[in-house]
């Protein structure tokens, strides 16, 4: 499918996702048979996962057990630096400023406004995913935010062209976060991966040593489904 094989993602796109786990052989095995993932060791420790020999994901050792065991997803960028000057005129933060990660490419850790945090890629030799919208890859991320309003102002100002422009596409949508979770969940990103049978996919999980966080609802975007994995981390099984 040519849309899997871009060569190149427009600014404010989700490009990549990774997951930081306080065990990464742990994490092989899980998403290794969850979703037919094989892996390859990267730079700084990390493993990238490919789904019939495309990158679609990474999968990282936690380096403090205080931080959270969450997926995180990136969205591109030319310009890594100059995108978080404009973070931070919008109201959010930098977390990590733009660092190399080999010669892969340049990756820094922002927060919005109200404290979800993501990451920003900007290309070196890899543009990010090799495969995706298909079973076993990223399909969409969804953001749950408690002032959907800011959110609008906040992301429609950063990521105006990739949402709202006249080619825009978008895997990327909001909700209140009282939606899908308790209303004092934080403000937070959802990592979705397609599948073709979420019932089937939530037996999957269970028989992995994953929960069920939230049986299969309907969305404007497909049929969703919240779990976590073995260790912690929540993410969503989707058929669009």
């Amino acid at each position: 499918m040519a849309e899997n094989r871009a060569s190149e993602y427009p600014e404010g796109t989700p490009c990549w996702v990774d997951a930081q786990l306080p065990d990464v052989e742990a994490g092989r095995r899980f998403y290794g048979e969850l979703f037919g993932w094989t892996f390859e060791d990267q730079p700084q420790g990390t493993v990238r996962a490919l789904k019939d020999g495309e990158p679609v994901a990474s999968l990282a050792r936690k380096t403090d057990g205080r931080l959270p065991t969450v997926w995180t997803v990136s969205f591109a960028t030319p310009d890594a630096g100059a995108l978080c000057r404009r973070i931070r005129v919008g109201g959010g933060q930098v977390v990590s400023p733009p660092a190399p990660f080999g010669d892969l490419g340049v990756t820094a850790l922002v927060t919005d406004r109200e404290g979800a945090v993501f990451a920003l890629w900007q290309a070196g030799e890899s543009r990010g995913f090799g495969r995706r919208h298909e079973p076993g890859t990223f399909a969409w991320v969804q953001l749950y935010t408690r002032d959907t309003e800011t959110a609008d102002t906040f992301y429609g100002g950063l990521f105006h062209d990739a949402l709202f422009g006249p080619d825009a596409d978008p895997d990327f949508g909001r909700a209140p976060v009282s939606d899908a979770f308790a209303a004092e969940m934080p403000p937070h990103f959802l990592v979705h991966f397609a599948v073709e049978d979420p019932e089937a996919g939530l037996r999957e999980v269970a028989r992995l040593g994953g929960r069920v966080q939230v049986p299969p609802f309907r969305t404007s975007y497909g049929t969703a489904a919240v779990v976590t994995d073995d260790q912690g981390a929540s993410f969503a099984l989707l058929r669009r």
